[in-house]
């Protein structure tokens, strides 16, 4: 069932739509999962709670974020993302290298025909083993299509396999989408990595009673406009809110970016794990030669956990020519190849120029895994955030680009 507004789904568009697809269910325990605070304008934290006042006095609501490799919430997170209705002490942390079951392998020769022989090993199908043992009647995946540097377009089956998936499916996929090329990936359907998913969603969850609630969504400073709701478990839901997102939030601009100034939001952005979407969000769009300055507040890691900060740290954002023969020459990196795949992700590939603009993290740290610094006090005086606006602005006579949340686009230029 599609719910679609060109303004947005009203609060009680939204309760509607969800009564007539939860209203009569005979569930009596109900597994949510929804994105994490990562995810802030998903509009997923309003639905996960509007589910929870429709059906909480009679069922049992667990609520299990699909953090993939992400930090956990924090208790503010949660009260913000959730709008007060789940204590942050009653969150299932998903611990994505402890608490999963193998379900079955993805053929080696399945992943070689997807990836045109790039990519020829099987891939461990991993899930939380609450997905399978948890005595759930109904799993409620909600989450936001949106264009993906792994997977092409977020969500639907991914926010299984990598949000409550395990190291194996997590490293397996970020390298066969880093491998294949993120420019024939971002804002596509069906990339290798998705095919990947599409084939373990036939073969090892069909019986989980999983029901999708996608959305499709842009914002209005920091209010969410959920255009879209799709409910459903069929595939033709995802396919509708590709295309619907694809129009909504796929960018193409008439000319390339020779600076681009991108401002990371505080509150989402606390690694260049997740910041990085500046980088790869763009780059597309970046003119050889070009210029990208990340206005980063919050940024104060590398990575969402110690063992892939510690990584990021040591290896750096080299390129993707350099990450590949570093997989080759060292075991802790090619033992966690979501962080090589990442690695590439952040890397311009010497390009254009990449400046982090951090309080939080020294000058030495961010040249340290190979980007330019600049104080964030002192670029955001030149670039303030508070006076751009979205697209091209003009100051001393310099002509730039400006984005206010790259989490929501994917910009390219017309010829791409």
């Amino acid at each position: 069932m599609i719910y679609r507004s060109e303004r947005g789904l009203s609060d009680d568009s939204l309760r509607q739509a969800l009564a007539e697809q939860l209203g009569k269910t005979e569930a009596k325990r109900i597994l949510i999962i929804p994105p994490d605070f990562t995810r802030m304008y998903s509009g997923a934290g309003r639905i996960t709670a509007f589910i929870i006042d429709l059906l909480g006095d009679r069922c049992k609501i667990d609520v299990m974020p699909a953090l993939g490799t992400h930090a956990p919430m924090s208790e503010e997170e949660c009260d913000a993302f959730f709008l007060g209705r789940v204590k942050h002490k009653d969150l299932i942390v998903h611990r994505w290298r402890d608490d999963v079951v193998k379900l079955g392998e993805v053929p080696a020769s399945f992943v070689s025909e997807v990836s045109e022989g790039l990519v020829n090993e099987k891939i461990d199908v991993e899930v939380n083993h609450r997905l399978v043992d948890g005595g759930y009647d109904l799993i409620v995946s909600v989450g936001q299509v949106v264009p993906h540097e792994v997977v092409g377009m977020a969500n639907y089956s991914k926010n299984i396999f990598v949000g409550c998936g395990g190291s194996s499916m997590i490293n397996s996929s970020h390298m066969l989408g880093a491998f294949y090329g993120l420019e024939r990936i971002m804002g596509r359907d069906f990339s290798p990595v998705r095919r990947v998913f599409d084939y373990a969603e036939e073969h090892f969850i069909r019986d989980l009673p999983i029901l999708y609630l996608l959305t499709t969504t842009t914002n209005t400073g920091d209010r969410t406009n959920i255009h879209g709701l799709y409910a459903g478990r069929d595939r033709s839901n995802f396919e509708a809110a590709v295309e619907d997102s694809q129009k909504r939030n796929l960018i193409t601009v008439d000319e390339p970016f020779r600076k681009v100034v991108v401002y990371l939001d505080p509150r989402e952005f606390k690694s260049t794990w997740l910041g990085n979407k500046a980088v790869y969000r763009t780059r597309m769009a970046i003119a050889d030669g070009g210029e990208l300055i990340v206005l980063a507040p919050g940024v104060n890691r590398f990575g969402e956990d110690p063992e892939n900060d510690r990584l990021i740290r040591k290896y750096g954002y080299v390129g993707r020519e350099r990450v590949l023969e570093l997989v080759k020459e060292h075991e802790d990196l090619a033992n966690n190849l979501s962080v090589a795949a990442h690695l590439i992700h952040g890397s311009s590939d010497g390009r254009f120029s990449i400046t982090y603009c951090t309080e939080q993290v020294s000058k030495e740290e961010v040249e340290g895994v190979n980007f330019r610094w600049r104080p964030y006090a002192e670029a955001a005086a030149e670039y303030d955030p508070a006076k751009l606006k979205d697209g091209w602005n003009e100051k001393n006579g310099e002509r730039f680009f400006y984005v206010s949340n790259p989490a929501l686009g994917l910009w390219k230029r017309k010829e791409e």
